[in-house]
């Protein structure tokens, strides 16, 4: 059985007298022995510190397993292989106060976990990032995974644009997943763009992923897609001011888009028919905006992805629909 008792009269007796910030770390250390119990009192302060979690877990228990097993470089597949041997594996002093400072900062500054890492996962794949970036949390993984089946078939894309690409995440995927491709990584932060070539450089793609900067579509003259894929900036302004403190954290230009979060979107609903093939498709994630979509464009010909492993708001449209649609409105 697991022993969950470690260093809890500590925790408590300085939760109720204390800040966090004064809590005596040597103190903890002694008291606390295994991963275990690192990952009982880190619950324990990310409870008394009201968290919220949705970059890459949804519960403290699963947030403090992923954060202490990172700080010690094991993967969580160890879990599985040894089960509740590696829980009771002791800590050397060293890789105990560390873990202290590390839990200490998530619970005081609600920085999430990946930040403090620097270290996020994406369609299996390890990603680098920092608050130049949004931590990669897209349902479009699935898309990539399942190779856009619904709508490509058997067909292999040969150029894809990843608009918006952030820290590169969706466009390392993409080649990964169509293993012929050259693949466009655009994006108008060039901060966003330094840490994609990290990304690139160290995935060995910059011989088929190319990180450009660029408003939108902007740069892209006479360039043209098989597929494009955009994960832009959807959140509207009464999501804005309800964000968790943990979504402060990541950079503001990557989630704002407007009233109704569709400023961008509008952009490149526009820009996409010059740049799609003519069997191209374009898909697009606009989140909690979606219901917007239906009041701004309610005639436009679109397909809502509906997703096994959960997510919403992901909607795909082909250039000639696209096209279309523009000639009805225009005209």
């Amino acid at each position: 059985m697991y022993s969950r008792s470690a260093g809890l009269d500590l925790l408590s007796d300085n939760m109720t007298t204390d800040t966090f910030s004064e809590i005596d770390a040597e103190q903890i250390a002694e008291d606390l022995h295994t991963i275990l119990d690192m990952v009982r009192w880190s619950v324990s302060c990310f409870n008394q510190a009201e968290l919220f979690y949705g970059h890459g877990t949804d519960n403290p228990w699963d947030e403090a397993v992923s954060l202490v097993l990172q700080l010690l470089h094991l993967h969580q597949d160890l879990v599985l292989q040894t089960g509740d041997q590696l829980f009771h594996s002791r800590l050397t002093k060293f890789e105990k106060l560390n873990i202290i400072k590390i839990v200490k900062r998530r619970a005081d500054e609600h920085i999430p976990v990946p930040y403090l890492t620097n270290q996020a996962w994406f369609c299996e794949l390890p990603f680098f990032v920092d608050e130049r970036v949004l931590i990669p949390r897209s349902p479009i993984a699935e898309l990539i995974q399942n190779h856009f089946e619904e709508w490509l078939g058997d067909s292999e894309p040969q150029h894809i644009l990843d608009l918006c690409t952030g820290g590169g995440c969706i466009a390392i995927a993409l080649a990964y997943a169509f293993e012929e491709a050259q693949v466009d990584a655009v994006d108008i932060s060039q901060d966003a763009l330094d840490v994609a070539e990290l990304n690139i450089t160290e995935h060995e793609l910059n011989q088929r992923v190319y990180p450009i900067q660029s408003d939108l579509m902007s740069a892209l003259q006479g360039q043209q897609y098989d597929l494009i894929v955009s994960n832009p900036p959807y959140v509207d302004a009464e999501d804005m001011d309800d964000l968790p403190k943990e979504f402060h954290h990541e950079p503001t230009l990557a989630l704002e888009a407007g009233q109704d979060g569709l400023d961008l979107v509008d952009n490149i609903l526009r820009q996409a028919p010059s740049h799609l093939t003519d069997n191209g498709w374009l898909f697009v994630e606009v989140g909690n905006s979606e219901v917007h979509m239906f009041t701004r464009y309610p005639e436009l010909p679109i397909q809502w992805v509906e997703f096994e492993n959960g997510g919403h708001g992901v909607f795909a449209i082909g250039k000639n629909d696209l096209v279309e649609y523009w000639r009805s409105v225009d005209h």
